[in-house]
């Protein structure tokens, strides 16, 4: 083993499809460099496994770079890891230390089924958004996105908002597997725009039973999920949803 190189003890969740009771299986690794990401040393493991003619373990991914949401891991506890603002595939092995055990679950939520190891079926978020999270008015081309002045705090709300990648931390973190930051982060994604507006009182109202009909909890109010978002989408969206969904139904009723 090179200088400054690991050996470690992984407890993984094997489960073979949504049926199977599931099980942990623990493998060991050696020559580990810090400077690998976690989905690389997962990457290792897997070559390893393949090697001694054993089924190797299924994980989400896709960019690497923090961008698409897919490398859920539960790892030690903790949603993308111990590592704050960051997402498995961002956090590297330095974050451990040799000699260390550590635990990899998927997320465990009623609306995130496990189809395989540690994959989920997040599919309940493409239905959440798919139920409102649009616009259908005409926004022109690029070089027309001047021509509607927006305030630059509304913008920079909204593309805070916009930032949340649906990785699905903030269900996995919560008590209740409550969807509330995910929902209130395309709900004001929308509502602060003026090419928003159309949809707005309609969309918060689907969107919400949407998630209801998915199965999520509801809010605990206690912020883990804000705590271990790794785009650190904060609790304020989720309290702009609360309003926007209550200002729905009271418009509604009158009509």
């Amino acid at each position: 083993m090179s200088a400054g190189n690991m050996n470690l003890t992984l407890k993984v969740w094997r489960q073979k499809n949504k049926k199977d009771s599931g099980r942990i299986a623990t493998y060991q690794l050696a020559g580990i460099s810090p400077d690998m990401s976690f989905l690389e040393m997962f990457d290792v493991l897997n070559e390893q496994l393949i090697n001694e003619g054993q089924e190797p373990v299924a994980f989400d991914h896709d960019c690497r770079e923090g961008i698409c949401g897919m490398c859920s891991m539960y790892i030690n506890g903790r949603p993308h890891g111990p590592k704050g603002a960051v997402t498995t595939c961002q956090l590297h092995m330095r974050s451990f230390n040799d000699g260390d055990t550590i635990v990899v679950e998927p997320w465990r939520a009623k609306a995130f089924p496990v189809i395989k190891d540690l994959v989920v079926d997040r599919s309940a978020f493409d239905r959440i958004q798919s139920a409102g999270g649009y616009i259908s008015v005409n926004t022109g081309n690029a070089q027309d996105a001047n021509s509607i002045p927006i305030p630059k705090d509304r913008a920079d709300e909204a593309f805070e908002a916009a930032a949340c990648i649906g990785c699905g931390a903030c269900v996995a973190a919560c008590k209740n597997a409550s969807a509330m930051l995910f929902v209130s982060a395309k709900v004001s994604q929308l509502s602060l725009l003026p090419q928003g507006q159309p949809e707005r009182k309609l969309r918060v109202e689907r969107m919400v039973a949407q998630m209801d009909e998915e199965g999520f909890g509801s809010c605990t109010n206690t912020g883990a999920c804000a705590a271990e978002c790794p785009k650190e989408i904060p609790l304020e969206h989720i309290a702009r949803l609360n309003r926007e969904y209550l200002g729905a139904k009271l418009t509604s009723e009158r009509v």
